[in-house]
């Protein structure tokens, strides 16, 4: 009897580990107030995991903290958040936060203050969108071999949201939606991508290699 009541235990939480992989785990997602980053937010918390937001106001098992994340200080706020409302260590980091001029002015038409604007935040926090993280991301994947961290780049295709329909025509917009990156990244976060490490992911529907 003591036998059998030992393998129910272990097969319900087996059963519990796959439903919910991330349970207990501390994420941070960055410029998750809408979009792409919103959308992997409540993904991560759909799979158990105790989220941290940047700019937003988060139900349930989360907690929002106000950050520039182009500003040192406050990226080390926003971390220092995270560890005193749910203790280390922290378990997922997603660097998602954007910025976009709706404006879309020329160079010529661009002041100092709009570009340094945009600039900051896209060259020292958003850099999905850049060759240099698919470099960095390989760099960090081969120094951290062995400890258990994976880093990996997830670059999104053109995706139907706020952000990206400021300013466009209906022809311009492809319609694909974030719910296509979220489970991706949520399958990265997990211990079944453990051996998935130093990959730059495309997800544009084979729209570009």
């Amino acid at each position: 009897m003591a036998a059998t009541t030992t393998a129910a235990a272990a097969a319900a939480a087996a059963a519990a580990a796959l439903e919910l992989p991330l349970k207990d785990r501390v994420a941070i997602v960055t410029g998750s107030t809408r979009g792409i980053s919103r959308a992997i937010a409540l993904h991560l918390a759909s799979l158990g995991a105790k989220v941290v937001r940047s700019n937003s106001s988060s139900p349930g098992s989360a907690v929002s903290v106000r950050a520039d994340v182009s500003d040192l200080d406050q990226v080390k706020s926003l971390f220092d958040a995270a560890e005193e409302t749910f203790k280390p260590p922290i378990y997922v980091l997603v660097n998602s936060a954007a910025v976009l001029d709706s404006k879309y002015p020329t160079i010529a038409n661009t002041s100092v203050d709009d570009f340094d604007k945009t600039f900051r935040p896209n060259l020292l926090a958003y850099t999905a969108s850049k060759v240099a993280v698919e470099t960095m991301v390989k760099i960090l994947a081969k120094e951290l071999k062995g400890t258990c961290i994976t880093a990996n780049c997830v670059v999104p295709g053109p995706i139907a949201t706020e952000i990206f329909f400021t300013g466009k025509t209906e022809e311009m917009i492809n319609k694909a939606i974030d719910r296509n990156v979220a489970p991706l990244v949520g399958f990265l976060a997990t211990d079944a991508a453990e051996w998935v490490n130093g990959q730059v992911i495309r997800v544009n529907g084979g729209g570009y290699m």
